[in-house]
């Protein structure tokens, strides 16, 4: 990326980081114009450090550079502040020109990831406690575990699996823990 960079007269690369908490280091240090920001990444997230960023500098602009196309970690990014979401695959083609875009004020979002998003966009959100369900079943507790580590009744949970599996579509958890993670509502 930094050779890519290099290659462009009129771009220039200020800093990296090679955490969120570094990101931020950087950014306080640097002020760039635009900020490249990875989403996984060690110590916290690029999420994480967006919010970050954006509570010390709100007029920072973020390009979210990822292989993750689902649409609830695309709509994650948008709302910490990316104003543009590029997939890693993409990035010799179409990185330069996001820069510039993002720099003139614009937003980008590549189309596989737009196609992602408006498949979703009709679709019932899970809500926070729905969420809270899924991650304990995708680390492999029972309903009555999940029942005790939320202090709800097991009724409670099994009504929680029942919305769950209805808003993915999912045929039972396995699936609904896989699509979770295909869409990002959830991570391990």
């Amino acid at each position: 990326m930094a050779a890519l960079l290099a290659s462009q007269g009129d771009l220039k690369l200020v800093a990296e980081a090679s955490n969120g908490r570094e990101a931020i280091d950087q950014f306080r240090a640097h002020r760039p114009d635009v900020t490249l920001m990875d989403l996984q990444m060690p110590e916290m997230n690029g999420v994480e450090a967006m919010i970050a960023i954006r509570a010390e500098f709100p007029s920072a602009r973020f390009i979210v550079l990822t292989t993750y196309v689902g649409d609830a970690q695309v709509l994650r990014a948008l709302e910490a502040g990316a104003r543009a979401y590029l997939l890693k695959s993409v990035l010799r083609k179409d990185l330069p020109e996001t820069i510039r875009l993002v720099h003139a004020g614009r937003k980008r979002i590549v189309s596989e990831v737009a196609t992602e998003l408006a498949e979703h966009a009709a679709d019932d959100a899970l809500s926070i406690r729905e969420v809270e369900v899924l991650k304990l079943i995708a680390s492999g507790n029972a309903n009555k575990m999940i029942a005790a580590q939320l202090s709800i009744t097991e009724e409670t949970v099994k009504g929680h699996v029942k919305n769950i599996l209805a808003k993915l579509a999912a045929n039972d958890r396995t699936h609904a823990v896989t699509i979770g993670l295909k869409r990002g509502i959830i991570d391990l």
